[in-house]
């Protein structure tokens, strides 16, 4: 069972993040449960990367001490699954918005799909989504998109080492991706459409690794809720040594 004082040094809890849930609501969760069992006033918690209400999968928590090592995590390479679907784009670029336009997909080639594949691989330079919590000139870009307002995006370099198709099923394109920090899943779904002449919106998103922690390892929050005081062993929690493994 861990301790008060094990919390503040500092742990790594891997959460398996729900569909509809905020990343703030995950670390308030945790945080209130922390501070319920042990009676505490305080206590840091903070997320190692955002993932959208509308995408599920691994999301690190550190406590205490931990904190600090936030911003190593984050500059990690990042790991998903997910679905794109052709023949509609949104606003968005997700489901968070209504399709705008749509077009014909039924012509678009199993091989096609996979040669437009190796585009977007390497280092290349990425348009972030108008609807993104980006700042420009002290706004945030979605309030832009709210207002009706235009704004120019400057495009950003990051790099993308794998990009693969697992599954076809037109409209639906099952993928894995593995990435760098600040890439939008979003918009390589939007610009995948783009690739094929067609229009393409991300319509499911998991995370399932960040370095080389994995979702497999983690925990749900009910799971968290339930089992996190009474069995150290099924909580995915880390030592300072094995922290220092993964780093």
């Amino acid at each position: 069972m861990l301790t008060k004082e094990e919390y503040l040094d500092g742990q790594v809890i891997l959460i398996d993040k729900p569909l509809g849930w905020t990343s703030f609501q995950v670390v308030n969760k945790v945080r209130w449960l922390i501070r319920k069992q042990f009676d505490l006033k305080k206590i840091k918690v903070g997320h190692a990367g955002t993932l959208d209400p509308l995408a599920s999968g691994l999301l690190i928590l550190c406590t205490g001490k931990f904190t600090k090592q936030i911003e190593t995590y984050q500059a990690q390479h990042k790991e998903y699954t997910g679905t794109i679907t052709l023949g509609a784009t949104t606003p968005s670029y997700d489901l968070e918005t209504e399709i705008d336009n749509t077009y014909d997909f039924t012509t678009i080639s199993n091989k096609a799909i996979h040669e437009a594949t190796k585009q977007f691989v390497g280092d290349i330079m990425q348009q972030p989504p108008v609807f993104s919590a980006l700042k420009k000139e002290g706004k945030r870009l979605y309030e832009y998109a709210r207002a009706g307002e235009e704004v120019e995006i400057p495009k950003r370099a990051i790099h993308i080492s794998a990009f693969e198709i697992t599954t076809i099923d037109l409209p639906n394109i099952d993928f894995r991706v593995a990435c760098s920090k600040g890439t939008y899943i979003r918009s390589l779904a939007h610009d995948f459409g783009k690739a094929l002449n067609n229009g393409g919106h991300l319509s499911a998103l998991r995370r399932t690794k960040i370095g080389d922690l994995d979702v497999k390892d983690a925990i749900s929050i009910e799971d968290f809720e339930a089992k996190f005081i009474e069995e150290k062993h099924h909580s995915p929690t880390f030592s300072s040594k094995e922290r220092s493994k993964n780093l």
